[in-house]
């Protein structure tokens, strides 16, 4: 049986309606409606009807959502309910606050390792891990099974480092650094560049 082939913009959204539950859910609220998630979210009610349909029904017309349940299936959807070892490539500034950054973890993402070239950055630590030198990278993940990186080199190193990422377990990568990279067909590739972000949101100013 083939597998149904959902679009990217839907599952991209994933993960803001499951922010928006957790908010709920903070805040003491049990059932939801899709036009309340919507006005939490800023997507139209319909939208949200449509791509939660995608994974089944998990609601009822005229009750609506049961916030831990549609959370707690999301969370399968998106394979993060479990916890992900992420391995960070650059421990300069961005790969630090990355390794720093607590939120990770309560979304299903525990930083394990980290490594870098510059000799005064290996040995020492950077959240609650220390930096290891580059060369020990393919290895080191190999033995640890690790299927995400992040790659927070400059982006004259990022191809190479994506290079050496092929020969290892990781099969996502989220890459920072400000250049289009190559990956082999079977790793998943995301950019983060800030600047791009806001460049798209000048044009509106």
């Amino acid at each position: 049986m083939t597998k149904k082939k959902i679009p990217d913009i839907i599952i991209g959204r994933l993960p803001l309606y499951l922010r928006a539950l957790e908010r709920m859910t903070i805040e003491g609220v049990v059932v939801t409606s899709s036009k309340e998630l919507g006005d939490w979210v800023g997507i139209s009610a319909a939208q949200i009807r449509k791509d939660i349909s995608q994974f089944g029904e998990f609601g009822k017309q005229g009750t609506g959502y049961n916030i831990e349940f549609l959370s707690e299936k999301l969370r399968e959807i998106l394979k993060v309910d479990r916890v992900w070892d992420v391995a960070i490539i650059g421990a300069g500034d961005i790969g630090s606050g990355l390794a720093h950054y607590q939120g990770f973890l309560e979304r299903g993402f525990r930083v394990t390792l980290a490594f870098d070239n510059d000799p005064k950055k290996i040995g020492a630590k950077i959240g609650d891990v220390t930096v290891q030198d580059i060369n020990e990278m393919v290895s080191t993940i190999n033995k640890t099974d690790i299927k995400v990186a992040m790659i927070a080199v400059p982006a004259e190193n990022a191809q190479s480092v994506a290079d050496e990422l092929a020969k290892t377990s990781v099969k996502a990568i989220l890459n920072y650094a400000t250049i289009c990279i190559s990956v082999p067909e079977d790793v998943r590739l995301q950019y983060i560049d800030p600047a791009t972000y806001l460049q798209w949101m000048t044009y509106y100013l």
